[in-house]
């Protein structure tokens, strides 16, 4: 798949994708579109990223060739063929 783009999962949530730590998903020039996709294939994972509105949830970080999704774009960030998607939960703790 050369129009392609890998999203990569933490531990935390390989479960939901059962136990992939990478998925490959068509490139589709936005990172709502890359979701969307996901969405299609692996419905508990898209749960655990949007909520019911569709918004990514607070405590998900999305980074999409390294660049924090929230700062470049939110879910309209550009997302070009060969981009790597890395998903991260919050860590809170005290």
């Amino acid at each position: 798949m050369t129009d392609a783009v890998t999203v990569l999962l933490p531990g935390v949530l390989r479960g939901e994708a059962q136990g992939q730590s990478r998925l490959t998903v068509p490139a589709a020039g936005s990172l709502r579109a890359v979701l969307d996709a996901l969405a299609a294939d692996w419905p508990r994972l898209e749960r655990r990223l949007r909520d019911e509105r569709g918004d990514l949830r607070r405590y998900v970080n999305i980074y999409v060739d390294g660049d924090d999704c929230r700062r470049s774009g939110g879910l309209d960030t550009p997302v070009a063929a060969g981009a790597e998607i890395q998903v991260l939960p919050s860590v809170a703790g005290g």
